[in-house]
């Protein structure tokens, strides 16, 4: 038997934006992408030269139409997955203070969700240990 071939790395930035309620936006990944229908932090591929805050606040303009300053980004935990083609390595940050109305900008479903009330809802593998993170959190 050969040896396995290293899988790719993937680096995404993702990021759980609270309200004054403690409820976390999760937004629904559209029919046509991978895991179509499960549920997510808003977030994406850190591009090339990119650090993974400019990509979280790229991706809520672009995803959300909201402006998010890096000082209202905080680290919070990470995930690190292999799924069957690639790794996923996630740092997920949350930001409780935003620019604009949270707006689905690419046709997705988003709901104000508990914490505890996250498992509810069908998330990609790598998202489900942030979930019991941020119920402790919160």
């Amino acid at each position: 038997m050969g040896a396995k071939s290293p899988l790719k790395l993937l680096l995404v930035a993702a990021c759980a934006l609270i309200d004054a309620d403690g409820r976390v936006l999760l937004a629904q990944r559209p029919q046509g992408k991978a895991m179509a229908g499960m549920w997510e932090f808003p977030g994406g591929k850190v591009e090339p030269g990119e650090r993974p805050e400019e990509t979280v606040i790229r991706e809520l303009k672009e995803e959300l139409g909201i402006d998010v300053k890096e000082a209202c980004l905080a680290p919070f935990a990470f995930a690190s997955h292999s799924y069957e083609t690639f790794h996923l390595l996630m740092p997920l940050y949350l930001c409780r203070r935003w620019d604009g109305s949270i707006t689905a900008r690419e046709a997705q479903q988003l709901s104000w969700v508990k914490p505890r009330e996250m498992g509810k809802y069908p998330m990609p593998p790598a998202d489900v240990p942030l979930v019991s993170q941020l119920r402790d959190l919160l």
